[in-house]
């Protein structure tokens, strides 16, 4: 397979920024992409990097992201893992990339001993069988809410 799956470093802001952009293109939002490589770095790899970020490589080439980050469950009383993207080229697919990537990231949530991992997935996304195929739930009964630009201004100013 050639498969390789490092910890992502700042030279890997420009790259990480165009995987981003690639995945942006194959979920039809490419208008919503606002970051630039300036802000990978800094939100990535600055002295409290709010994010972590693994890339897959065939041989040398760049294949697939996952950028994920902690947060805390409540009700678990303990941290988890938010997956943000997961993302594999589309001439790459049907290799096992995705699902190693996504293994190392649950590595990461046992390792980190988080009581969850979760993600969003659009509802068109043929990947949702392979993340049920794995044991993912959908949390139907859970609608995901988002404030964003000036409505998020406006309510902090309330």
């Amino acid at each position: 397979m050639g498969l390789t799956i490092r910890n992502a470093s700042i030279e890997d802001s420009e790259l990480i920024y165009n995987f981003i952009k690639e995945l942006a293109e194959f979920e039809k939002l490419s208008h919503e992409v606002k970051s630039s490589v300036n802000d990978i770095k800094k939100s990535l790899f600055s002295d409290n990097p709010i994010a972590k970020v693994l890339l897959a490589f065939e041989n040398v080439t760049p294949v697939g992201f996952a950028l994920y980050f902690f947060n805390f469950s409540t009700f678990e009383g303990k941290k988890g893992l938010y997956l943000e993207d997961l993302f594999v080229k589309p001439e790459f697919r049907k290799k096992g990339y995705g699902k190693a990537l996504l293994k190392s990231v649950a590595k990461e949530a046992v390792i980190n001993e988080c009581g969850r991992m979760e993600w969003s997935v659009l509802d068109w996304n043929p990947a949702r069988e392979f993340y049920e195929y794995l044991g993912a739930k959908p949390m139907n009964d859970w609608i995901m809410y988002r404030i964003v630009g000036d409505k998020l201004l406006a309510l902090s100013e309330e």
